[in-house]
This record gives C-alpha cells, structure tokens and sequence, in this order.
C-alpha cells in the first residue's frame, strides 16, 4: 500500500538543484522532496505521497491523521521498522 503521510518539516536543503527537506513522521524521519511546495517553510505540516510533498495540512489535522495511522498499524507498513526508521 502506498498512501499519502502527513508530516512536520524539519529541515530544507538544495541538493543539485531540487529542494529537499527532512520531514518528521510521527517519529520516523525520511527526506522529502518540496519541488511541488516550494514555499514550504521549516514547521509546515505537508501531505506526502511517494517521497513528493504534494500539499500542505494544518497540524490539527496532521497530529490527529497520524495518531489514527499509528493506532492502523499503518505507519508500519509505510515505513517499515519504525523504532529505527529504516524502510525494509
């Protein structure tokens, strides 16, 4: 399954000319490509599908998404082994 994640940018960088940002995902933390938002700034909440930020979220609806993705089990399955955030 692939689903769009919601999460909390933390960080932007420039990397060979595309802007990239580390993006928290209730705990497990991934970079995310911001081409799609590039007025995305640091503590924005973004909607992510397949490594693109496609949309920004205000972070009631984020928290409260992510809260309901854990419960799922559905961030296991997005990310893998979540205590590390390494994606098998």
């Amino acid at each position: 399954m692939c689903l769009a994640v919601p999460g909390k940018i933390l960080s932007l960088a420039e990397r060979d000319g595309t802007l990239m940002s580390l993006v928290d995902f209730g705990g497990i933390q991934k970079d995310v490509c911001l081409q799609y938002i590039p007025d995305a700034a640091v503590g924005d909440y973004v909607i992510v599908h397949v490594g693109f930020a496609i949309q920004r979220l205000d972070e009631e609806s984020a928290l409260r998404t992510l809260a309901e993705f854990a419960h799922l089990g559905v961030l296991e399955q997005e990310f893998g082994d979540t205590t590390t955030g390494v994606r098998p």
